[in-house]
């Protein structure tokens, strides 16, 4: 399938590649149809609205930004996608890089939850309160390395 990307333009995806959000993203609801798309600054991946070519995400895995990275996913939210174990269970974080230079950060506490068999997708807000919607991913690797 040909999708219009909002930074690549025409990028050929897989079907694999295609993911749905059945109540859409927090603050984009309307857009439900998305494509996974590899982002040429690893391990970043784009999520690219297949139905609004200027709507994408960058996405990081949390467990790369910090090794205590904990999402306690409610059973319900887990249900309404289908998972049933958690190998089936992929989690992501949406990434912000601020045009103001300012720290490049990503939403710990509304990881995306990916289930790898069906590929139905929910943003979740996760109620522990040691994660912030602007985690600093930067000094967070920082960290990590040392």
């Amino acid at each position: 399938m040909e999708v219009q990307t909002k930074s690549n333009g025409i990028v050929n995806v897989d079907e694999k590649q295609l993911v749905t959000f059945p109540n859409g993203i927090m603050g984009f609801e309307k857009y439900t149809k998305y494509a996974l798309i590899e982002s040429e600054y690893q391990p970043f991946i784009w999520l690219q609205s297949t139905e609004e070519k200027n709507l994408a995400f960058l996405l990081i895995d949390p467990f790369i930004v910090s090794n205590e990275y904990e999402a306690d996913i409610d059973d319900e939210s887990l249900k309404s996608i289908g998972i049933t174990s958690p190998e089936d269970l992929i989690v992501m974080t949406i990434v912000t890089i601020p045009n103001d230079g300012s720290a490049i950060t990503a939403n710990f506490l509304g990881p995306i939850v990916i289930n790898r068999k069906n590929n139905v997708c929910a943003q979740v807000v996760l109620s522990d309160n040691r994660w912030t919607t602007k985690f600093n991913i930067v000094e967070a690797l920082k960290k990590k390395g040392e």
